[in-house]
């Protein structure tokens, strides 16, 4: 399993960045798709979810980011996205791509962000928003 993350950057407030997650080792379109970020001296938080075919690609957001980010996938280029507007200054971070493939993995994941063994990450990709 990899996970590439890309897109990350330095952004001023108020503006607009799109992170990709590419992936290969295993079948995309059945796994589901997360973003995670971690602040410097935070724990590392659930941002978004898609789930997977079978849960016909059912987005969750946390109450932080709703309204302003957007997750979605590519099945074709085994590639997630997260669209974010509106940036802001504690948005800074180091966003990480995580995918995992059974059923019970994908529901802790994808409706209460929980961050279980069976993850696979990405190295993540640093997002900061400064003036």
């Amino acid at each position: 399993v990899q996970l590439v993350e890309s897109g990350g950057g330095l952004v001023k407030p108020g503006g607009s960045l799109r992170l990709a997650c590419t992936a290969s080792g295993f079948t995309f379109s059945r796994s589901a798709m997360s973003w995670y970020r971690q602040a410097p001296g935070k724990e590392r938080e659930g941002v978004s979810c898609i789930n997977n075919n079978d849960g016909a690609g059912k987005t969750n957001y946390a109450d932080s980011v709703k309204g302003r980010f957007t997750i979605s996938r590519d099945n074709a280029k085994n590639t997630a996205y997260l669209q974010m507007n509106n940036l802001k200054p504690d948005d800074t971070a180091v966003y990480y791509c995580a995918a995992v493939h059974d059923a019970l993995s994908v529901q802790a994941m994808c409706e209460m962000f929980r961050i279980v063994d069976t993850i696979s990450w990405g190295k993540g990709t640093l997002v900061t928003v400064s003036s």
